[in-house]
């Protein structure tokens, strides 16, 4: 009896095209947003604060995209959620290309953010639901690297296309992910959950290939779906609240790490550290992402989660000191938090420092960003699609996706306010006192899930 991988690796390529659209989706304003700015149409153009709304109304459509997806996953299944979200992501590009106005352009922002919530809440579930306990972390991880490849390559196709032939581009993934899908099975555990044996056990031959002993697997995933239905009243029950309360700690503990906030000054500090072509550092730093993103997917189930956690966030606590500190050796002593603006701080450094300071500049953001691919990136993803009970699955991943993005959303909006409260070096030791927070939580509170099927997760969650 033994497992075959082929089909189940096809399955989970069918799924990973939708974190690759909202990969797309994420890195579209960072070359569209210059071009917005000195676009001639004076309908079309946008000023500062437009800009940073064109950037980050995305994540407020995925919040809302958390909470639809999170309903929509328990009640149509994961396959047809998934080829649901293809919808908004086209509609959203056409309603971009064919903008007429800046409230044009924020409403197709909107309608590929929510189609991205629900994406980043529906393929950790499939494929989770889908792999076997051997292959789940790699393939788990592949969502986050997706995502990574589709910034990456937004970032790529900005150089050389126009906006509207980029909004072109990105709409393609999520066709092919229609397609895809169509053929794809539905995930036994849902199936099972639904009362349809037979239907699942063709899932799993589809899966497994025809070798393996389906009527086993079935038999386990059926011993722990029980009762059905979820009310309010069951999440007194620690077997639900438990893994809730860790997803959404995760999910919080991702963002305050600053990820986002780094991401979007990217360009800033590179052009601060005189590298001419600030759209090439760019495509550096998301390179930097995809290589160790990709490290972390092979070596997941050999290491298990947590080291990783460990090891991504001691990195990230040491790089966001050093940025700290090179604030505090660039900036003058001059009181300039009268002026909260990042873009005047950060170019108002006094000269003849450049030179000496700026590598420390550029040396811990590329450490930052590897050290966040390594751990805090991928795996909070893959951990919240296994540790929650097939029941609650649905509402628990809605929550975590919700926090998830409203966290964004706050952490790269109010960035420019926490540099005009705390000044810029400031900011940066908080964000590196919540990595070190980050790998204390990990310590307590996260099970290790290496090599368990779902099935044994939640037994654990029920025994303590």
């Amino acid at each position: 009896l033994r497992v075959q991988n082929k089909k189940l690796y096809l399955a989970t390529f069918a799924a990973v095209l939708g974190p690759l659209s909202f990969g797309f989706v994420l890195g579209y304003s960072s070359p569209v947003i210059p071009e917005l700015r000195k676009i001639n149409d004076p309908k079309l153009r946008l000023d500062s604060s437009q800009a940073s709304w064109f950037g980050s109304v995305v994540t407020l459509g995925a919040a809302a995209g958390g909470i639809l997806g999170g309903y929509l996953v328990d009640k149509a299944g994961r396959k047809l959620s998934l080829m649901l979200c293809s919808i908004p992501y086209v509609f959203g590009y056409i309603v971009i290309i064919s903008a007429q106005n800046v409230w044009m352009l924020y409403f197709g922002r909107m309608l590929t953010g929510l189609a991205s919530g629900i994406t980043s809440l529906v393929v950790p579930m499939y494929i989770s639901e889908v792999s076997h306990p051997k292959v789940r972390g790699m393939l788990g991880s592949c969502v986050q690297l997706m995502v990574v490849t589709g910034i990456l390559g937004a970032y790529v196709a900005g150089i050389t296309l126009k906006w509207r032939w980029l909004a072109v581009l990105c709409a393609f993934p999520s066709c092919i992910m229609l397609l895809f899908m169509s053929f794809m099975p539905e995930t036994p555990r849902f199936l099972l959950n639904r009362h349809k044996c037979s239907e699942a056990i063709a899932s799993l031959r589809f899966l497994r290939g025809p070798h393996a002993d389906h009527e086993w697997e079935c038999r386990q995933i059926e011993a722990s779906v029980q009762e059905e239905g979820l009310n309010l009243s069951e999440f007194k029950n620690p077997s639900i609240y438990r893994p809730l309360l860790t997803g959404v700690a995760l999910m919080f503990f991702q963002q305050v790490t600053g990820i986002n906030a780094v991401m979007f000054y990217a360009e800033t500090i590179f052009e601060n550290a005189d590298f001419k072509d600030s759209r090439m550092a760019s495509v550096v730093v998301g390179s930097i992402q995809v290589c160790f993103t990709a490290v972390a997917a092979l070596i997941i189930d050999k290491t298990g989660r947590k080291v990783l956690l460990y090891i991504s966030g001691i990195i990230m606590a040491l790089s966001t000191a050093l940025f700290g500190l090179y604030f505090k050796m660039v900036l003058p002593n001059r009181n300039n938090s009268s002026n909260p603006d990042v873009w005047f701080t950060l170019n108002s450094a006094s000269p003849g420092t450049e030179s000496s300071t700026s590598w420390l500049a550029v040396v811990s953001l590329g450490l930052f960003v590897a050290g966040f691919a390594l751990g805090w990136g991928p795996v909070p993803w893959l951990v919240i699609s296994e540790i929650f009970p097939l029941k609650a699955r649905g509402v628990s991943s809605g929550a975590c996706v919700l926090t998830n993005w409203v966290m964004a959303f706050l952490v790269t909006k109010e960035f420019n306010d926490f540099i005009g409260f705390l000044t810029s070096y400031g900011t940066f030791w908080l964000f590196s006192a919540f990595c070190c927070l980050n790998v204390t939580f990990t310590a307590f509170y996260i099970p290790e899930t290496k090599g368990q099927t779902l099935e044994q997760i939640e037994a654990y969650y029920r025994r303590s």
